[in-house]
């Protein structure tokens, strides 16, 4: 195992680099780049934002560039940039060195896989903060979510699925699949402003906090107090971001242990005289579980990543998924390539973790005498 572990490690090294690479490719013939949105800003073409700019919002230019600005327009230029004619020239030239763009793409690329290496990420491009720093403030609250979801989903969604799989075809598992369907349906954020509808005081009971992680008086409650405030904030939105993985993680498990069950080594299993546990957890657990585990590095990262923005913008949560969204809305480059980068090397990490379990779930698996 630790040959086939040190392959796995040395192949985290060119899949980063490749999915890197393919990342960056495509930016650069994306529309909108941060000195395109500048210029709207600046020219009045993005009027929702241009007002922030210097003004104390989250979108600022560096001092240099405010005062070339202030320079005043020269003769109207050709450029590259739609919208900037009539700029001057020198001050064009100033954003594309504070944004890194007076260098070709390869040497921007390459300048920024070497920082990358030493998860140095730079300063965001319009927040005035490093991006380690800004990742490190929103990750409290996509661990909150991400890690409670799962457990959560995993500890539910196994036993049933396995139960439902026993009982297939009966009254227990008619009337559940029909409710999980109907769970299933249900949009999460929809879902979720109906919990705050009903529980946080919108319409019906106030027995729920509708936003934030924590309360204000957070720093004067005893430590007992804490964990309960904090999971008393966590209810709703863990809730509503279980719904659909809920339902997935329910079905798959039933299906993966009826496929198991209706093979020919169950039915020599039982005839040999075994009852129904020592079938079930003896000889088709270790093998039903191997499709679950295989899937876990992508529902991790889903739960810290691509399911929770909707959730974290309706309960008013500042986590990875809402910082995303709006990176890629303002093209803040080195935030974008900081997450991917993060998230990247998690999946491959976890994947490795992943056959770790598969060898603790059943031993006769081998991946040393596979090829990787």
């Amino acid at each position: 195992m630790a040959a086939y572990l040190l392959k796995r490690l040395l192949l985290i090294i060119p899949t980063l680099f490749g999915i890197m690479l393919i990342s960056f490719a495509i930016i650069q013939f994306a529309p909108g780049g941060p000195v395109d949105r500048i210029i709207a800003q600046l020219t009045g073409h993005d009027t929702s934002i241009v007002s922030r700019i210097g003004g104390g919002g989250t979108d600022t230019l560096s001092s240099g560039s405010q005062a070339q600005l202030g320079q005043g327009a020269a003769e109207a230029v050709t450029s590259k940039y739609r919208g900037a004619q009539g700029l001057d020239p020198e001050f064009i030239k100033s954003l594309e060195k504070q944004f890194g763009f007076d260098k070709p793409a390869y040497e921007r690329f390459l300048i920024m896989m070497k920082s990358f290496l030493t998860f140095d990420f730079g300063k965001s491009y319009f927040r005035d903060v490093s991006v380690l720093q800004l990742i490190k403030e929103k990750l409290p609250v996509s661990i909150s979510l991400g890690l409670w979801m799962m457990m959560l989903t995993y500890l539910i969604s196994i036993p049933l699925g396995i139960r439902k799989a026993m009982r297939d075809g009966e009254p227990f598992d008619a009337w559940t699949s029909t409710t999980l369907v109907i769970a299933y349906a249900v949009p999460g954020f929809l879902f979720a402003v109906l919990l705050l509808i009903l529980f946080a005081g919108s319409s019906f009971l106030q027995i729920f906090p509708s936003r934030g992680l924590t309360s204000d008086n957070w720093d004067q409650l005893s430590l007992i107090g804490k964990v309960v405030d904090y999971f008393w904030h966590l209810t709703l939105p863990i809730i509503a971001m279980s719904l659909t993985a809920f339902t997935t993680m329910t079905f798959l498990t039933k299906n993966s242990f009826i496929d198991e069950i209706r093979k020919q080594y169950v039915m020599t299993a039982r005839a040999k005289g075994l009852n129904e546990n020592q079938v079930l957890y003896g000889h088709v657990f270790r093998n039903a579980m191997l499709l679950i585990i295989a899937g876990f590095p992508g529902a991790f990262i889903g739960a810290f990543f691509a399911g929770a923005l909707l959730i974290e913008t309706i309960f008013s949560l500042d986590g990875l998924g809402l910082l995303s969204f709006e990176s890629i809305e303002k093209r803040d480059y080195p935030v974008i390539f900081a997450t991917l980068w993060i998230f990247s090397l998690m999946g491959l990490l976890l994947n490795i973790l992943s056959d770790f379990a598969y060898t603790l779930v059943d031993p006769r698996i081998d991946f040393e005498s596979r090829e990787v």
